[in-house]
């Protein structure tokens, strides 16, 4: 059966269970005191009527805590709340989302769901906001091998293409690590890529241990040998370099295959995003990056 087909993907009562019993394993929490397992449900609450509804419309998975005697839903706390939104919506959203493989846009989501485009916009950066992971990624413990490269997407804000000017200096930039280990990927959007500035992330994100490696461009030179990490490898692209013939394990090809289903998405999905908001694409990307069949997550799971 297709998960869309689920109960909680269309019976707002279904859809409250279901998410409770994943955020509330020991019982319901109250968001306002903290205690756990202290609450009772109420049934049969509505809201005051409208002129859509005239009696009101059911609040369902209202619970009131014994200890503070205030009401909660499973919603406070979470990127739920405050929304006007179906809960059950929300959850095919999210679904439709980290399937997706190469995304889906905030216009066929409003076609598909049947809400406006506003909502769909608002819903799907907030999902993008919670796929984020401000942790540092600990890469290339033990030796292991990380992929190192940039990429050139869009337009950067306030700055015009040179006349005959070559390279990416007018585009937005996006550094991204792979670790070949555990299959996971981070990708940072930054301002420039000079060496004084790359360098300090990839210290704060990858062991000192680490084999990394990167292509020819000059930022990355003579940050082996344990200057910087244990071991630098890399590939002259340039010469039409992409896999050393002695060592067959010095390559970029990881992280271009992350950055080959990025562009797909960016370009063939999205079609444009301003720089405020590429950070959390990135988080999209990153996120089904992470949490995919390699790394022994299905589609279910990842929502």
């Amino acid at each position: 059966m297709s998960v869309l087909s689920a109960k909680y993907m269309h019976d707002e009562a279904a859809a409250f269970a279901h998410v409770e019993a994943m955020l509330w394993a020991d019982g319901p929490v109250c968001p306002h005191c903290g205690v756990v397992d202290r609450a009772y449900r109420l049934e049969g609450v509505r809201t005051k009527p409208s002129k859509k509804n005239p009696e009101g419309k059911e609040r369902h998975g209202l619970w009131k805590c014994r200890e503070c005697r205030k009401q909660f839903t499973v919603r406070k706390g979470t990127i739920f709340e405050e929304s006007h939104l179906p809960l059950h919506l929300w959850l095919q959203a999210i679904h439709l989302m980290v399937s997706s493989k190469k995304g889906i846009s905030s216009h066929q989501l409003h076609r598909v769901l049947g809400i406006t485009y506003k909502s769909a916009w608002f819903l799907t950066h907030r999902i993008r906001e919670c796929m984020r992971d401000g942790a540092l990624a600990g890469f290339g413990g033990n030796g292991g091998i990380v992929d190192v490269d940039e990429t050139f997407i869009g337009k950067e804000p306030g700055v015009t293409k040179a006349k005959n000017a070559r390279g990416g200096s007018h585009k937005m930039k996006m550094l991204t690590l792979v670790d070949r280990d555990t299959k996971r990927a981070k990708s940072i959007v930054v301002d420039e890529l000079r060496k004084s500035t790359l360098i300090p992330i990839l210290q704060e994100n990858i062991a000192r241990e680490a084999y990394v490696m990167t292509d020819e461009a000059r930022q990355y030179q003579g940050i082996g040998a344990g200057r910087v990490f244990e071991a630098h490898g890399w590939t002259n692209h340039s010469a039409g370099e992409y896999v050393n013939l002695e060592d067959r394990e010095m390559h970029t090809n990881t992280v271009e295959g992350f950055y080959s289903i990025f562009k797909r998405g960016m370009k063939g999905v999205y079609q444009h995003c301003g720089k405020q908001h590429l950070h959390r694409y990135a988080a999209e990307f990153d996120f089904r990056y992470n949490n995919r069949i390699a790394n022994g997550v299905d589609d279910a799971e990842r929502s």
